[in-house]
């Protein structure tokens, strides 16, 4: 995560050198333009939070879904049982 966030402000650094290139003598567009990459490198951000926090709640499932796959069998087993045996005591119709 840290060298996601490092690489982000470096695209942000690199985006708003450009910014300064493109507009060498007007101060107004220079704070325009460095604004609008400040928004974008923001959602970018924030998109990458989203994809870690994503991906740590997948990777909790699948801790969950391991921790508890042998109990999650047992009770099959239990439920396929109990059916069976109120499969016997229903009459024939």
């Amino acid at each position: 995560m840290k060298a996601s966030l490092l690489l982000l402000l470096a695209c942000t650094a690199v985006l708003a050198v450009g910014a300064r290139a493109n507009t060498p003598e007007e101060p107004k567009a220079l704070v325009q333009k460095v604004q609008e990459l400040a928004q974008k490198a923001t959602t970018m951000a924030k998109d990458a939070f989203s994809r870690v926090r994503e991906s740590e709640a997948a990777q909790q499932a699948r801790q969950w879904l391991a921790d508890n796959a042998e109990l999650a069998k047992q009770r099959l087993v239990w439920l396929k049982e109990q059916l069976a045996e109120l499969w016997k005591k229903t009459p024939a119709v």
